[in-house]
């Protein structure tokens, strides 16, 4: 995923690729709180575990870790709380309709600082099987001896 101007990356779910078939891509706010920013300024967020889910109405992104801030006193976020999601009511609708499909579900991909705010881009998924994950390693490593055979030639 190319970078965008004015985007800073804070994280990258990386395990979502591998883990995953992505379909379609959202950019979405969070509710965050002033030490959760904070933390997050420093680089520090979880997104292995997370995931987003539609209830009453209103998305909500569970398992998002962000540590306490260090030099935040007794009224410190709670580091595992659900957050919530700032969608258009139609983008929460269809996220809704297509996570009761069988199969789908709603992960994190990354992380990042737009314009000063925190944004999330979430992506539809399908889980893989097996020997899906093992096709893209194979796949992975074939355009990568390519590569090489490639650029050896060049020389």
């Amino acid at each position: 995923m190319a970078k965008q101007a004015g985007e800073r990356l804070i994280v990258d779910n990386r395990r979502a690729r591998h883990d995953y078939h992505l379909g379609d891509r959202y950019e979405a706010g969070i509710a965050l709180t002033g030490t959760e920013v904070k933390s997050l300024r420093n680089g520090k967020a979880t997104l292995r575990q997370a995931y987003a889910e539609v209830r009453d109405g209103e998305a909500w992104l569970v398992g998002l870790h962000v540590p306490e801030y260090a030099e935040g006193n007794r009224a410190n976020h709670d580091p595992d709380r659900p957050r919530k999601l700032l969608l258009h009511r139609r983008e929460i609708d269809k996220l809704g309709a297509t996570v009761r499909e069988r199969g789908f579900t709603v992960v994190p991909t990354r992380l990042y600082f737009k314009g000063g705010r925190v944004k999330v881009e979430l992506a539809v998924a399908r889980g893989k099987e097996l020997r899906d994950k093992r096709r893209d390693i194979a796949e992975r490593d074939l355009r990568r001896q390519i590569e090489r055979e490639l650029k050896s030639l060049r020389r």
